[in-house]
């Protein structure tokens, strides 16, 4: 069952990453700017896919999750399709939006599935585990999109890759069992804690009335807003910048993707299990250590004269940019009722992903853009730099979550005493 999860997130990635990786050649065939890229590959995709994510999390929280899930992945990998299909930037905005829709039902019934389906000191591995999707998905992406569209076109990828999701849709409703809610929480669990909450508002409410997991949320976006700036726009820069060919690119820069947050994702996901059963800020302070050891070499990065250099930096910031996902995802599940895991991990998506994927490439694309005419075609190098704040910005976020989970640990101790 986690394999396949993990199988359809890998796809759910592959899907979302596939315009970044072909950038370039969808640039030079379609004549649109790093802004109008920026804006695709963030804002515009981000505006469906986390809105709607909220309304199919409420529905699958009151119905079958697996079959919302498998009804998903056959809509985004038609609309991945259709991409392929796209004359101009107009269509392929449309398309890019359609496939934000399908992908709104991917991830959060498949976090509630894994919660409901291994008890709580085992779902940091398991959130780790699932959560190697963006990297085995963007590996894929990167060596397989790039190498069909170097031997091909640009389009190829997208009719591939929305064919094979469209056979992993009908196999997910055909084997994938539905867990029973809340079957793994410790007792005394209510019996009404493991239906689904009573109405859409209540659960908004509940949400977003929660300090902790408000906290959780923002700290998660400003994380992403680093990840997704850093990625959408990683190969053009190693292309543009550092001199890549599109054949390198499926080689090296698919290695560096997969080992590096592919490590960072499962290794965080063991220190969270580690740590986390006996203190509860470890889903805070791990994700902040992280980001602050990323920071210089993010800045070495996009120093760096040649790509070879560049590569070797970049892969540690892969490795820790990543470790803030399982963290939050587990530590969110961990704090709501299993009636009402889906709609939480998509409210915590909305605001982690509408920060994240809605605004970091949405900025570093605008950026590139207002430093072109001072530093020409070092200006994703100038963006990068004004990118490089957001780890700090992201760290005492975490700090600040730290923070009121140990005053929130202190107050229960308090009353139990």
């Amino acid at each position: 069952m986690l394999g396949m999860l993990c199988f359809v997130y890998v796809l759910n990635f592959l899907d979302r990453q596939l315009v970044s990786i072909l950038a370039k050649p969808i640039q030079d065939s379609l004549q649109i700017t790093d802004s109008e890229l920026g804006r695709i590959t963030g804002f515009y995709f981000a505006l469906f896919y986390c809105f709607i994510a909220i309304p199919v999390g409420w529905l699958a929280d009151r119905t079958n999750r697996v079959k919302v899930l498998a009804i998903a992945c056959g809509l985004w990998s038609a609309a991945t399709a259709a991409c392929g299909m796209a004359a101009n930037y107009g269509q392929l905005v449309v398309a890019r939006m359609a496939v934000g829709v399908g992908e709104a039902g991917g991830v959060p019934p498949s976090y509630a599935i894994i919660s409901d389906s291994f008890p709580r000191e085992q779902r940091g591995t398991a959130m780790g585990i699932f959560n190697l999707g963006p990297p085995i998905g963007s590996a894929l992406g990167v060596a397989f999109g790039a190498s069909l569209a170097a031997a091909y076109d640009w389009r190829v990828p997208f009719y591939v890759v929305g064919g094979i999701g469209i056979i992993t849709a009908v196999l997910v409703y055909l084997f994938i069992p539905e867990p029973e809610r809340g079957q793994f929480d410790p007792a005394p669990i209510s019996s009404d804690a493991a239906q689904p909450v009573d109405s859409f508002g209540q659960a908004i409410r509940s949400f977003f009335g929660n300090r902790i997991l408000v906290v959780a949320a923002l700290a998660s976006g400003a994380a992403n807003f680093i990840t997704y700036g850093l990625s959408n726009f990683a190969t053009l820069f190693l292309m543009r910048e550092k001199g890549m060919a599109l054949e390198q690119v499926a080689i090296w820069y698919a290695l560096a993707v997969g080992l590096g947050m592919g490590a960072g994702i499962f290794v965080s996901g063991r220190l969270i299990d580690r740590f986390g059963a006996t203190n509860k800020t470890a889903y805070a302070t791990i994700p902040a250590l992280s980001l602050v050891l990323a920071l210089p070499f993010f800045l070495s990065f996009a120093a760096a004269d040649r790509w070879e250099l560049a590569l070797a930096l970049l892969c540690v910031p892969l490795f820790l940019n990543s470790f803030f996902l399982p963290a939050t995802v587990t530590f969110v599940q961990g704090e709501v009722a299993p009636g009402a895991r889906v709609i939480s991990g998509a409210l915590l998506l909305l605001v982690m992903n509408l920060i994240g994927l809605g605004l970091g490439p949405t900025f570093v694309g605008a950026a590139s853009d207002f430093f072109r005419p001072e530093y020409g075609e070092h200006a994703l190098r100038m963006a990068y730099y004004a990118l490089a704040p957001m780890y700090l910005v992201a760290a005492l976020l975490f700090l600040w979550l730290a923070l009121l989970i140990k005053r929130s640990s202190g107050d229960v101790a308090d009353a139990r005493g």
